[in-house]
Parts: C-alpha cells; structure tokens; sequence
C-alpha cells in the first residue's frame, strides 16, 4: 500500500504534496519530555477519531494528501529536472492501460518512461487501501474483480501478484427475498414458486416469457423483453437500469442489457471466464510492483494540461477522457455516469449482509446496491466491518460512457481529430469512450503495444541473435 515515502521512492513514485514532518530537520530537537506529550497527545487524537464516523467525501480529501510523504520542488507540476529530461515515452494517467504501456516500453524496449497522474495515488480506479477503522481492505472507486478467458492477460497479470481463486457471486434483494443475480433457475423459482430442475424446463419457461420482434432489438428495453419477458424486467431490469442510467431503457443502446448474462441453469456465478481471481495483496501493490523499475518516473498530483507545452516526449500515450484532451476545440462533452459512496462503519459486527455485493433493483430504495468488502479472501482479521451504499450520478468521476446515439455521433468528431494527432497515442475506456472490463483494458494496452513497436521489437530480436 502507499503507505511510506521510502517505498515510494524506492519505486519512482513521487507525490507533489508537499507534508511537513515536525520530527525532521532543525525542529527535531525536542527534548524527551515534548516529544512523549507529542505521541501522547497523538494517540489521543487517534483514539477520538476512531470512535466517530465519518463521511466518505471527508475521507477523500484527506486520503489524497496523506498518501506519500515524498514530495517534488514544484508543487504545481513537476521539478525542473524532470522538465529538462528527455523522455522516450510519456503516460498520461496510473491506472490500467497507463500502467501496461509503461511497463512494456520499461522492460521490454528499456525506453524511459514518464507517468503524469492527477490523482493523488496510482492505480486509476482500481487502488484500494485498509480501512483505517474497520481494517478491511476497500476500493475507493467501488468493487473491482479480475476475470478473463484471454490466457495472455492471465499469463500477463501473474508477474506482479499472486492471486487467489474467487468466482463472484451477486445477490438481489427482490420482493424482499434475496435472489442469485443474474437471473437462473433459483432465482425464476423462488420470485414465481415454481419448480424448475433442469435447463430444458427452463428454456421453456423463458421461450413463453420472452417477447419476440420481427427486427433485432434497437434499445436495452427490447433486448432484456427479448431475453427474460416482461415480469422480470419489470422487477429487476427495469428499475435498475432506470436508477443506474438515469434514463428510460428505450433511451439506451442494446449493449447495456446485452452484457447482463442470463442463465438456463444453477449457475449463480456472476461471470463464466476460465480465470476468476483476486490479487492477494490487492491492486495497489500490483502497480507499485509494475512501476518498480529504473527506466520508469511516476509523479502523481500533476495535472498533464499543466506540464504539456514543457515536456519532451518521443511519444505520448494519453488515457484520460477523450473531450478533456480536445476542450480547446469548445465542442460539447461527452456524457458520462459517475458513482457516490456512502460510508458506513460498523463497530464489533461481524458482517452486514449475506454476500459481497448486494443489488437493490427496486424503486423505492435511492441507492443501486451496497458492497460489503469484508466477504473477499485475504482480509485482515478484524472485529468491525464497513460497507458502501452505492448510488449513481451525473456529477463526479467518469465511469461509464453512455450509450446513446448523440454520444456515438459525437464520440466519432474526437476520434477523427485524435487520429490526427501526431505522436499521441490514445488508450483506454475513457480516450475510447468505451466500457472496458478489467482484462479488456489490459488487453487492448497489449496488443497496441505490439502494434506500436512491432518494427523496434522486430530490430531488438535480430539485433540479440547476432550477439548469441
């Protein structure tokens, strides 16, 4: 975890929050006297926080400035030195696709890399930490688990981890029952008492449910009435969607009930991929492990619009979203759903709910599911527990791309200028203004890794057969 300057700077990682230690430098000499009543009064101050909650919006705040006590001469953007540097590469952004590129131009080309991150931490939107009252580990940016049936992206993520075997699992709470998400035949029979035993009953049940068209469904209405029929729709689809989106189903594109799976049998897992796994320290220390290396420079807390115009980069691979990228040109925004998490902690309670996540479909509940971390593998041990009410929103971070046909027409005007843009290369959900998947994500930093430096990898083989 980001959790001490020297492990920071062992891996390049620098924060520009500049944090003055009072038991550095000339004000170090206290004398034994002052610094007990410092500890003292420290400890006392932990032991008042620990016993109120706080908000998670408050916790944001904090955490970004806390993460690394590291710190660059320029507050505002990065040091001189690194301005004069000639950099092979430069990234913009720590998450994901940021992170396989760097990696790969680092240990495969041995170029040097720069990576610029706005954030206070690396990781994008997969860094997660302890809890500092309920000693569990969360994610900032809500659930995240790895699952592929790519064997390269699985080979690909075993260098930095190890991992640990977890197929989820997702509940709904439904007519006050809880039910196995996505739809099977627990969860057909208990919402309609029926009796179902086998994939043959069910087909049938779904082939009576099921509305049928005379053309391929055009929205996510359509295709979810064509894949599981109006009652469950309107228990589970419908609301949920509604909520999620903030739009009518008609107003979306297929693709976003398309990619809910629906099954004919007892199969309550969420996803079917051969590799499910979770990393047993986390996603942090993946990155932190990915970025440790002498050819890669990670600075956080540096806004790239700021630096830009200052650096010199060979070539630059830009992950932020696409419209940021271009907002000089005045053109209107991409639309995006961001999420809000509200905070609960739990003194001396085992757990909340009966499983991770725990979706709430129905109207009346504000929120879209709750998420319990407490449920993965490989948490500490610890008497408390916290989860996060998740709701969806217009306003924050972007997460999901919306899928209707004003933001596809406009997505194709960016993608026209970003083709022309010289020595950028864009990469990523947010400069594809498309829902990537976890191994999706890494997947595609990849294979345009390959196809970048398909002639320089070509030269490097030649160039090590003639030494052998």
């Amino acid at each position: 975890m980001l959790n001490s300057s020297v492990s920071l700077r062992r891996r390049g990682i620098t924060n520009n929050n500049n944090i003055h230690n009072p038991f550095q430098g000339p004000s170090s000499r206290l004398s034994t006297i002052s610094r007990c009543s410092l500890i003292l009064l420290f400890i006392t101050a932990c032991f008042n926080a620990s016993t109120k909650d706080f908000s998670f919006n408050n916790w944001r705040e904090s955490s970004s400035s806390s993460a690394a006590s590291s710190h660059s001469n320029n507050k505002k953007g990065l040091p001189q030195s690194v301005l004069q540097q000639q950099h092979d590469i430069c990234v913009v952004g720590a998450g994901l696709s940021g992170a396989v590129i760097a990696e790969r131009y680092a240990t495969q080309l041995n170029q040097k890399v720069l990576i610029v991150e706005k954030r206070g931490h690396i990781g994008g939107n997969c860094y997660d930490f302890l809890d500092p009252q309920a000693n569990v580990r969360i994610s900032k940016y809500g659930a995240h688990l790895f699952h592929t049936k790519h064997e390269r992206v699985w080979e690909y993520v075993q260098q930095f981890s190890e991992w640990t075997p977890y197929e989820h699992k997702v509940i709904g709470l439904v007519n006050n029952t809880h039910v196995p998400i996505p739809v099977n035949i627990d969860t057909v029979n208990t919402l309609f008492g029926l009796q179902l035993t086998n994939s043959q009953q069910m087909d049938q049940w779904l082939a009576k449910e099921q509305v049928k068209y005379d053309h391929e469904p055009s929205n996510a209405e359509e295709v979810a009435l064509s894949r599981v029929g109006p009652r469950l729709y309107d228990l589970i689809f419908k609301p949920y969607t509604k909520k999620q989106w903030d739009r009518d189903p008609k107003e979306l594109g297929p693709e976003v009930t398309a990619r809910i799976p629906v099954r004919n049998d007892f199969d309550g897992r969420y996803f079917s991929d051969p590799y499910q796994a979770l990393p047993k320290r986390g996603y942090t220390a993946i990155f932190e492990r990915m970025f440790h290396h002498p050819n890669i420079q990670v600075y956080t807390n540096v806004d790239y619009f700021d630096v830009r115009s200052q650096l010199d980069c060979g070539r630059t691979y830009y992950t932020g979203p696409i419209d940021t990228y271009f907002a000089d040109l005045g053109w209107e925004k991409l639309q995006y759903r961001s999420l809000t998490f509200e905070r609960q902690f739990y003194k001396n309670k085992d757990f909340f709910q009966p499983a991770f996540v725990v979706n709430h479909p129905y109207e009346s509940a504000d929120f879209t599911r709750i998420v319990e971390y407490k449920h993965l593998p490989d948490q500490p041990k610890s008497p408390h527990t916290v989860i996060f009410v998740e709701r969806s929103s217009d306003v924050g971070e972007p997460y999901y791309p919306i899928p209707n046909q004003r933001n596809k027409d406009l997505f194709r005007k960016y993608q026209d200028m970003a083709n022309k843009e010289p020595k950028v290369t864009f990469v990523g959900r947010l400069a594809n203004y498309k829902y990537f998947n976890m191994d999706d994500a890494i997947l595609n930093a990849l294979e345009l890794f390959d196809q970048d430096t398909q002639q320089q990898q070509k030269q490097r083989q030649e160039k090590a057969k003639t030494t052998s």
